[in-house]
C-alpha cells in the first residue's frame, strides 16, 4: 500500500511540473516548431511518465525511510513528541511572520527562494529547541496544575481536586534485591510504578555479563520485574524515553523524576544522598526495612543461635530472622547452640540495626 501511494505522489509530482516547467523548457531549448508540442498537457503526460519510472528506482529507499521514521515517532514519548510538535508550530509561525516582508522585495530569486529556507530553518530550530527543553515545557504545566490545586484547597474546593499518588520509579539495585515484588503485593506503595527503558538495558547487560555472579542478579531482577507486571496488582508503565546527553543511569532517573514528578525507589546509599541533595523525593527499601524490624530494648531475654565469631576477643555473632547481627560477649564457647542471651544495648547505624548481649547461664552465675 505505501508503494502504490509514492507510486501516485510521483505522478501526480511529474504531472504537475511537467504541466508547468516542460513548455517553458523545450521553448527556450527551441526543439521544434510544432504549437501541439508546446502544449501543457502534453508537459503533464511526459513529466508525469518519468517521474513515475523514476519512482521505481526511489520507492524502496523512500518507504524504508518513512517506515524508519514512522518507529522513531512511535518509539518517542508522547511528552516528548508534544514539546517537539510545540516547538515547531511556533517556529512556523515566526517563519510565517518575517518571510511577509521578504515577499515584497522585487528581486524575483530572493522573494521565492528565501521564505523557503527561512520556513524551514525556522521550522527545524523550532522542534529542536522544544524536543530538547521538554522537560522545562513539562515543568511548566506542572506549576500551573498544582498552583491551581492549592487555590482549590485554599478555598475549601476539594471535590474536584482528587489527589493521585506520584509514580514510582525503580531502580536497578532495587529491582535485584527482590523485596520490592513482596512490598507491592502487600500494597504499600501507591500509584504507578514506573520501569525507565534505560534500567531495562541496564538489567539486560547484567543478565548477560560473563561473571556467573552478574548473570544470576541481572537474571532475577528480569523474574522480579516479570512478577511485578503479571502477578501483583499494580500498574506499571515502561518509560521509552532516554536523556541521551546523561550517560550515569543514576543521573538519568533523577532527571526522569523530575520530569514526571515522581518518587525514586532504591536501596542504593548513594543515590539516596544525591537525590536529597537535588530535592528529589526518594523512597529507600533498606530504610523501610530498618523501620519494621522488631523493636528489642536492654533488658530483654532472646533465645538466638551463635554461629561464629566475633571481631572481638570471646565474642559470639547470632542473628534474627530479620537478618539483624547480635554481638553475645562471652558467646565463642557457645558456637553452634542455641542459648538464652539478655539484650545490653542496642545500636542503630546507616548499615543497620546491632544488638549487644551476653549469655543469660553467664548473669545467673553471676
Amino acid at each position: 500500500m505505501m508503494k502504490k501511494i509514492v507510486h501516485l505522489f510521483f505522478l501526480i509530482l511529474g504531472g504537475t511540473i511537467g504541466y508547468l516547467y516542460v513548455p517553458v523548457f523545450l521553448a527556450l531549448l527551441n526543439i521544434a516548431d510544432s504549437n501541439w508540442i508546446f502544449s501543457p498537457y502534453v508537459g503533464m503526460i511526459v513529466g508525469a511518465i518519468i517521474f513515475f519510472l523514476i519512482s521505481y528506482w526511489l520507492v524502496d529507499y523512500i518507504v524504508g525511510f518513512l517506515k524508519w521514521v514512522e518507529e522513531a515517532l512511535i518509539r518517542l514519548p508522547a511528552g516528548d513528541l508534544f514539546s517537539g510538535t510545540l516547538g515547531l508550530m511556533a517556529g512556523l509561525f515566526i517563519a510565517f511572520l518575517v518571510t511577509i516582508p521578504i515577499g515584497d522585495i522585487n528581486i524575483k530569486l530572493v522573494s521565492q527562494t528565501l521564505p523557503l529556507f527561512v520556513t524551514v530553518l525556522l521550522g527545524y530550530l523550532g522542534f529542536q529547541v522544544g524536543f530538547r527543553r521538554r522537560e522545562e515545557i513539562v515543568n511548566l504545566f506542572n506549576i500551573n496544575r498544582k498552583e491551581k490545586e492549592k487555590r482549590k484547597v485554599s478555598e475549601g474546593d476539594t471535590s474536584n481536586s482528587p489527589i493521585h499518588p506520584k509514580a514510582k520509579i525503580l531502580d536497578t539495585s532495587v529491582i535485584i534485591d527482590g523485596r520490592i515484588a513482596d512490598i507491592c503485593q502487600t500494597n504499600f506503595l501507591e500509584g504507578t510504578i514506573v520501569i525507565p527503558q534505560f534500567v531495562l538495558g541496564e538489567l539486560q547487560h547484567i543478565a548477560d555479563s560473563s561473571d556467573v555472579l552478574k548473570r544470576n542478579r541481572g537474571r532475577r531482577g528480569l523474574d522480579v520485574l516479570n512478577r511485578i507486571q503479571k502477578d501483583l496488582p499494580v500498574k506499571v508503565e515502561i518509560y521509552e524515553g532516554d536523556f541521551e546527553e546523561i550517560h550515569e543511569v543514576d543521573s538519568k532517573l533523577i532527571k526522569l523524576a523530575k520530569v514526571i514528578n515522581g518518587i525514586v525507589v532504591t536501596n542504593d546509599f548513594n543515590l539516596n544522598k544525591v537525590c536529597d541533595l537535588q530535592s528529589v523525593p526518594v523512597l529507600n527499601i533498606n530504610d523501610l526495612a530498618n523501620a519494621v524490624k522488631p523493636v528489642v530494648l536492654p533488658g530483654e531475654e532472646l533465645t538466638v543461635h551463635v554461629i561464629k565469631d566475633g571481631k572481638e576477643h570471646n565474642q559470639g555473632i547470632a542473628y534474627l530472622d530479620d537478618g539483624t547481627m547480635i554481638v553475645v560477649e562471652e558467646g565463642r564457647n557457645y558456637i553452634g547452640k542455641t542459648i538464652e542471651v539478655l539484650i545490653t544495648s542496642v545500636l542503630q547505624t546507616s548499615a543497620g540495626r546491632m544488638i549487644f548481649a551476653k549469655p543469660k547461664l553467664l548473669e545467673k552465675a553471676l
